[in-house]
């Protein structure tokens, strides 16, 4: 049926896989970071993080990761031969990974500050009247009610996440859709291997949609809900 493209795609498949869920920890890295510093009392750490956010959400993504790849390439090699090393070439995986990570870091910084601004005040307070200390604040009070309200927008830029990896193929990434793409050239039946394509993609977002759902159901346990 895929003409003996079955494999090719499976790899790509996987590959696609590898970069959406690297970027992911990166985004979730770089978010959580930029959202602290805004939220911060310090105007030396508020200032980069606005100038971040704006910035990156005003990019598109393939000018971001064209960006990254070949620009980051010559200052990589620029340095490189300052210091005698030799040539140095940047691994498309790595760049995919980075530069989508570093996209949704930015989105990522205002759906958790957000959800920061949405715990009530008086719980941080009462659990510093009660002794804890700030990083258990964070970790024991303030970060489980934060997760619950960030998460449905969590899992929309997941999803946008997923499909936002085709962009790697620009850079040479053998993802799924590159993989789809060689496989409808060489045997001229476009139609079968980019509805496959379109398929995967659409059992990733299924998949994590019932993932986000059943995380969203743990998060609210104990917690009544408001009939409207």
């Amino acid at each position: 049926m895929l003409h003996g493209y079955g494999a090719s795609l499976l790899q790509g498949t996987l590959l696609t896989l590898g970069v959406a869920l690297g970027s992911l920890v990166i985004a979730l890295v770089l978010g959580l970071a930029g959202a602290l510093a805004k939220l911060s009392r310090w105007r030396l750490l508020q200032w980069p993080a606005t100038v971040y956010t704006t910035l990156i959400r005003s990019v598109p993504d393939l000018v971001m990761m064209l960006l990254v790849f070949y620009g980051g390439q010559m200052a990589v090699n620029a340095i490189a031969d300052a210091q005698g090393w030799g040539y140095v070439d940047i691994d498309p995986f790595i760049a995919g990974v980075l530069t989508i990570g570093f996209v949704f870091g930015a989105y990522l910084t205002e759906v958790l500050r957000g959800a920061f601004l949405a715990v009530p005040p008086g719980q941080r307070e009462a659990a510093l009247a009660y002794g804890m200390n700030r990083r258990q604040v964070l970790t024991r009070v303030v970060g489980p009610q934060m997760l619950r309200h960030a998460l449905p927008a969590l899992s929309n830029n997941w999803l946008v996440m997923i499909k936002s990896t085709a962009i790697v193929s620009v850079v040479g990434l053998p993802e799924l859709l590159s993989r789809a793409g060689q496989a409808a050239g060489a045997t001229r039946e476009p139609f079968l291997f980019y509805v496959v394509a379109g398929l995967i993609y659409l059992a990733f977002t299924t998949l994590s949609e019932l993932g986000f759902a059943w995380l969203a159901r743990r998060l609210s346990m104990g917690v009544r809900q408001v009939a409207l």
